[in-house]
This record gives C-alpha cells, structure tokens and sequence, in this order.
C-alpha cells in the first residue's frame, strides 16, 4: 500500500456526472502528491504500479529539491524514505535502496519510533521488489512495535503478508493480513478491499503449489537462534534446557533457572546459594563464589546483580565487571538505554550510570492503551511517573513532557490518556497541551475521538 491503492488492477473510477463539481485545487508538494496518488494494485503480484509515471518523476524531482535544503535528521529521513517509494514505484531499485538504506540512518539517529518504523518498511519494500525476502521480513519485524499507531502497524502486516506470498508462505501470508484487519476492526474498507485482492492471489497459489512452510516465529525472522529454555525434571527435582524440538541440551543439574537472555542465562547449584552465568553450551561466564545472591536478566548487555540479595544493586556486563556502581535499593531491567532506579525515590540511570530521571518519583506505572504496563520506558522513550498520587510523563532525557498533575494516565501512539480519578477521561498531545476535554465516560470514547482528530492519512509505504 502506498497513499491509498485501489483494490484491484485499475483505478477506482470517479462517479459520471454532467455537471462537474467543484474541485479543490489539487497539491503542489511532492509529499502531499505522493500520499493523493491512487495506486493499480497488480493481482498477481500485488504490488503497486505507478498510474502515471510522468507525474511520479516530478515528485521524486520536487523531493529532491527539498532535500537539498532539509539539515535535520527527522526532514532528510522523512524525504529520502518518501524519495525511496518514488523511485521503487519507477522500478529504479537501485537508487531505491541507497536512498531507503540512508533513510534508516537518519531515522535511528533521531531515536522517534514511528518515523524509524516507516524508513525501515519503506527500505524492506524496496528489498521485498528486489527478491532480497529474509532482510526485508526482518525489517517488517523489527518495525512492528505494538505501540504504533493501530493504521500503521496494519499497513506494516499487510506488507509483510505480501512478502510472505512472494515467497510462497501463503499461511504465514494470511496470518498477516488477518492481523492487519483485526487490527483496524472494519474502520478501513479500502484495507478490506486489498485483503480480498490479496486472498483471491494465495487461493490461485495455494491451488498452483500448496500453502507452503509452517509460518515462523518472529525471532526466526529477526535472524536469531532460539535460545534453549528451563525444563523441569520431576525425579531430580532439578532444572535444565532443552532446545526448540524439546531435544535436552544442558542436563538437569540447578536447584534454579531463569531463561536465557542475550544468549546468558542466570542459574544456581543446588549446593550454592548464589547465582552462576552460564551461555547456551552450558559453559560459566560468571561463576557462583562471585557472591550474587539476587540476579537480574541481562539487558542491553548488562545486568543488575546484589550482593545481600536485599538491596544495594549494581550493574555488570558478562565478563563481571561492574559498570554502574552499587547503591540503588531496587531496580528494573535496561529498555531504550535507561532503567528505572530507586534510591529514596524512583528515577532513571542510562548505560553508564549517569541519572537522566532524578530519584524523586514514587513510582514508574507506565500503561499503554493496549493493557500492558511496561517495566519503566516504552520502546519510544516515554514513561508515566507519579508523584504523591499524581501522574506526569517523562522521556529519556528526564524531560517532564506532562507535569505530574493527573489521577490516571495512560500513553496512546499519538497521545496521553488522562483521568480525573472519578470515571472522567480525555487526552493531551504529544506536547502535553490539552487535545480533548475530560468528559468522556471511558477510555475508548477518548481513543475513538483521537483517531477522528489526529489520523493521518494511509501511511505512504
């Protein structure tokens, strides 16, 4: 999908009349021509193809000219990803992929998850047209994050489905697309129309040549080995591992097990009361009279460990040595770089134990709107604090993007969700600046409005 396709091999005619409308004067930046542009969508193939390739070029020229004055990473990551579907749709696939390649830098630089997810699927499109199938369904993977926006996350399994029948996945292929729907709950028919599209190409594949591979899971895709997990022996009483077809990889010996996490996993003897690193052979890493009595889970590549196994927590890496000096009464796992902290109060310390989020918070109860609560801050750096029963945001910088002022607070893709405490909601924006009134009776009356107000157009992919 890219702006909004017609859902089959021509373009959705407009209605016959004999008197011709008012129109409003069509757009002269190339970024908002680019998402107006109806795309033919082929039913075979089901990509796109360019209605008019003359009026194509001169976006892609009109793009051009912007980035020639665009110094930000945010506008040059937006205009070379934009400049990347342009030229794809031209079938120039090489200009495509050094301009979408570029796009991710840029995008990753400015560390915002909505615009790295968009560089990163309109690069895995480009490799989607080139054949290149495993690096592009890693890039639809890694794009998916389930706090995007619910229209973007259904254009990301859309395409993934479509990258999965090029290669002959037509159950993994459908697997994608029911996602995609689910996902929008019949609020996008020209979605609806595609899926069919797409559904009657997997049928005529599936009669051809069969429904091909079991579909994978995401770590599969993202290019990682599945780490061996804890079984559990009723007769030794012991744990072990055992490998993604339950095949038995390191023997039943430890008294405790926790599951592997960056290729580490934390155990103990039954003979010892502080904990062993191990990797997936079984071999020691960190071994057991190092004195740990409590553990975490490594996390970008460090861990919290204490001695006592009642406080005083530091941070080592997995040769042991320690990178964030003890002195923190509890803990949470490193997410985007920062992990949440307490030491009199909670706040937030990055990789090298420098505190971003001072500890003067009571608390991290970051929610999203899908129901889950993150343990600190959410993939785009955002997390909800409180602060004597109040509720603010802070991002990653320890920036206080909502002042601690609210009852209840949750964070939506594009905005805040907040509650007067007595069953009243409304929303802020991004800037913290008030976008509905808390009058609404339930969280998904507010969410609703949102998605009237602030729903961009199809994401041009």
């Amino acid at each position: 999908m890219s702006g909004a396709p017609a859902a089959s091999g021509a373009a959705v005619p407009g209605a016959d009349t004999t008197t011709e409308p008012e129109r409003p004067e069509p757009p002269t930046d190339p970024e908002q021509v680019l998402a107006a542009i109806r795309w033919r969508l082929d039913p075979e193939t089901l990509r796109e193809e360019a209605p008019d390739p003359e009026e194509l070029r001169a976006v892609r020229d009109g793009l051009t000219a912007k980035l020639g004055v665009a110094l930000d990473n945010r506008s040059r990551a937006r205009l070379l990803s934009l400049r990347s579907v342009a030229s794809r749709l031209l079938g120039d696939l090489d200009d495509a992929l050094a301009d979408g390649r570029l796009a991710v830098t840029y995008a990753e630089a400015t560390g915002e998850l909505r615009r790295t997810a968009l560089a990163r699927a309109r690069l895995a499109q480009v490799l989607r047209w080139r054949g290149e199938h495993p690096e592009a369904d890693r890039l639809f993977a890694e794009a998916n994050s389930a706090e995007l926006p619910d229209r973007l996350r259904a254009a990301l399994h859309e395409h993934a489905g479509r990258s999965c029948l090029d290669q002959g996945r037509l159950i993994e292929a459908c697997d994608h697309f029911e996602r995609a729907l689910d996902l929008r709950q019949g609020a996008d028919p020209e979605l609806v129309a595609r899926t069919a599209v797409a559904l009657d190409a997997v049928r005529d594949r599936a009669a051809a040549s069969g429904f091909g591979p079991w579909p994978r899971e995401r770590e599969a895709m993202l290019g990682g080995d599945r780490p061996p997990v804890p079984t559990f022996d009723e007769e030794l009483g012991l744990w072990g591992y055992a490998d993604a077809e339950g095949n038995l990889v390191i023997d039943h010996r430890y008294a405790e097990a926790q599951p592997f996490r960056e290729g580490m996993a934390w155990v103990r003897r039954p003979e010892a009361s502080r904990w062993a690193l191990i990797d997936t052979s079984g071999a020691g890493l960190i071994e057991a009279n190092n004195g740990y009595r409590a553990v975490g889970s490594f996390s970008a590549g460090l861990a919290w460990v204490s001695m006592d196994g009642k406080g005083n927590w530091m941070a080592v890496d997995p040769t042991n040595i320690v990178k964030i000096p003890p002195g923190f009464e509890d803990v949470r796992p490193f997410r985007g770089g920062l992990a949440a902290v307490r030491r009199g109060g909670w706040g937030a310390v990055d990789r090298n134990g420098q505190l971003l989020v001072p500890t003067r918070y009571h608390g991290f109860p970051t929610a999203l709107t899908d129901g889950r609560y993150v343990d600190g801050f959410t993939d785009e750096g955002l997390a909800v604090v409180e602060l004597a029963g109040r509720r603010g945001v802070v991002d990653r910088t320890g920036r206080v993007v909502v002042e601690p002022a609210y009852r209840a607070l949750v964070i939506h893709p594009v905005a805040f969700l907040v509650g007067d405490g007595a069953g009243r909601w409304g929303a802020l924006d991004r800037h913290g600046e008030p976008l509905i009134d808390p009058v609404h009776p339930s969280r998904a009356k507010v969410v609703a409005e949102i998605d009237r107000l602030l729903a961009d157009t199809s994401p041009v992919l």
